[in-house]
């Protein structure tokens, strides 16, 4: 076959590109710290037959289609997960099975290795308990499980030690305890102490790679392939629109070690893509770590990660969550080798999950405002504004990114978009935007800050509109603090880039009279210059919303019944088209 091409023996590159690549038996290729590039398939044709990625070496495939690979051969790839034996990682294998059949095979843990030199490795042991150790490298199998999607949930599966989980499924797996100090010429040893070292052995996945998603469902994907993945391309290529373009990446707090669930402490953080320009290295908000009920429901928000970490190039092995868009009938994702390149994972914007490393430092090109909720004083929701001008005010594929919290939180912070919780939005920047915020609370404190501004004008101010009292605070200057009793409030506050108080006209008191009718139980608003009206609102004391009205026809008079309402103060706001807003308090009281 004409540039198909017989390695003989081992070999050690620099770069190289073949049309073709076949290992006969008995024949080792040795990548180190390179890239190997094969336009068509490859056959490791003999049980003999090695190909062995090193020192942050890999392999990238150019076919179009389902792969084609064959042989009874492996390759090899080392990768080291972070977690100690309570801890989980996310994972997506790189290889399957290696048999006789042409095409991706599905994997299980048993194709794990323990590496005792650069290409000698000896099979994991598999233990039925709860804990996994280092020396010698057990792998305790209850961890092993899939999160898959149908066409109207998505469910945890238990894989185990079977070999069920097919090329693109993503899979959970708790590190080891112990150290292994064993040097098979890497950066670090085989474990230092919570950074177990993996090698993955059999037939490197390939080609395209479908995962079903279902209707605002998660489904646990990754990485499948011997190469890094442009995670950008993959979540915004035209064909993935069955998915909404953002990764929801798994953070566990490490300083928890227990496998009860009453004690885990965890939760997802959130990457926006934003765009596949060498300038889109897009925006990651990390995650809120949650602790949990029994019963595996959430019992309460925690304290964020404070990780900050670069996810534009998924490495080798990476797991993670996509959430399906697309109604109706079953529909899917698709990775392709088009999504497929060589970027090394000690650059800045690759990382797999990190052992508490702060990446914050890394500002990239997306500008972006970080702000936090601080939750009495002890959990952190962070949350992002993206600045870009291709992003409108409806939610945007890749760039709007939904909380990962399912609303049973007691207390939570959000913007508010589409009738829904997001903790990363994009808008085009106008000095005149306003940004609705929700909060759900439980009778608690909440902080709000800013925590960084990233390449946008520094000198911006940024402000929190709290409708309770059409008071502005700006957050360039001071946090904002503010005390809610129980409840949802996502009309109360907004995000704001001035403080429109400033500019509202010095007579527009002397255009409306305001008055409470407690005989008559009727609020009363006169306007008898005929001002053309935007909204009329009712807060109670602590901000929430009691009345909305809008789209109101332009009347001298306008009157609102007030017989429904308990005895207690209230502010009414008036807002005009030219948002111009007045607020003033009244006293809803029972006549005698």
């Amino acid at each position: 076959m004409r540039n198909k091409i017989q390695l003989l023996i081992a070999l050690t590159f620099f770069t190289n590109c073949y049309s073709q690549i076949y290992v006969k038996d008995n024949t080792s290729i040795i990548a180190k710290n390179t890239v190997v590039y094969s336009r068509g398939n490859i056959e490791l044709n003999g049980l003999s037959s090695n190909f062995y990625l090193r020192n942050e070496a890999q392999f990238v495939q150019g076919t179009n289609g389902n792969s084609t690979n064959k042989g009874v051969g492996k390759l090899s790839v080392f990768q080291e997960g972070t977690s100690d034996n309570y801890d989980y990682n996310y994972w997506c294998s790189p290889i399957g099975n290696a048999s006789g059949t042409t095409g991706n095979e599905d994997f299980g843990i048993t194709m794990l290795n323990s590496p005792t030199t650069n290409i000698i490795s000896t099979p994991v042991n598999i233990t039925g308990s709860y804990n996994g150790s280092a020396t010698p490298l057990t792998i305790a199998s209850y961890w092993i499980w899939k999160f898959l999607s149908s066409l109207t949930y998505s469910q945890w599966f238990q894989s185990a030690a079977n070999t069920n989980i097919v090329s693109g499924q993503g899979f959970t797996m708790k590190g080891t305890s112990g150290t292994d100090f064993t040097n098979v010429g890497e950066v670090a040893v085989n474990n230092p102490g919570g950074a177990q070292r993996y090698d993955f052995r059999g037939k490197p996945n390939d080609g395209n790679i479908t995962v079903n998603v279902a209707t605002n469902n998660f489904t646990l994907t990754g990485n499948p392939y011997p190469s890094a993945l442009h995670v950008n391309a993959f979540l915004l290529d035209p064909t993935n629109s069955d998915c909404t373009g953002i990764a929801y990446y798994w953070e566990h707090d490490k300083t928890v070690n227990s496998h009860v669930l009453l004690a885990y402490r965890g939760g997802y953080g959130t990457y926006s893509p934003v765009g596949i320009l060498p300038t889109d290295y897009g925006v990651y908000v990390p995650a809120t770590f949650n602790s949990y009920n029994i019963d595996g429901t959430l019992n309460t928000t925690g304290a964020t990660s404070g990780l900050s970490i670069e996810r534009k190039y998924a490495p080798i092995g990476q797991g993670f969550m996509v959430r399906g868009k697309a109604s109706g009938a079953p529909v899917s994702v698709t990775l392709k080798n088009a999504h497929r390149t060589f970027y090394k994972e000690s650059n800045i914007y690759s990382e797999f999950e990190k052992n508490g490393i702060n990446q914050s430092g890394n500002n990239n090109g997306v500008p972006h405002i970080r702000l936090n909720a601080i939750i009495n004083n002890e959990f952190t929701r962070q949350m992002a504004l993206i600045l870009v001008p291709q992003a409108t005010d409806a939610v945007d594929r890749g760039i709007d990114a939904k909380s990962p919290s399912d609303g049973s939180l007691t207390n939570d912070a959000y913007f508010f978009l589409d009738n829904d919780k997001y903790i990363i939005e994009g808008v085009s920047f106008d000095i005149n935007k306003r940004i609705p915020l929700g909060i759900k609370a439980g009778n608690s404190l909440f902080k709000f800050s800013i925590l960084e501004v990233v390449n946008f004008d520094a000198n911006q101010d940024v402000f929190i509109y709290d409708a309770a009292d059409s008071s502005y605070h700006n957050l360039k200057i001071a946090d904002y603090e503010v005390t809610l009793s129980s409840g949802v409030y996502n009309s109360r506050f907004e995000l704001t880039f001035k403080d429109d108080a400033l500019s509202i006209s010095s007579n527009v008191k002397d255009n409306f009279i305001i008055v409470q009718n407690n005989s008559n139980q009727l609020l009363s608003i006169s306007n008898p210059n005929l001002l053309e009206l935007k909204s009329v609102q009712l807060f109670d004391i602590s901000g929430k919303l009691i009345l909305n009205k809008e789209k109101l026809e332009t009347n001298t008079n306008y009157e609102f019944a007030t017989n429904a309402l308990s005895e207690a103060v209230y502010v009414v706001k008036i807002t005009t088209v030219n948002n111009e807003a007045l607020s003033q308090k009244i006293i809803v009281e029972r006549t005698k």
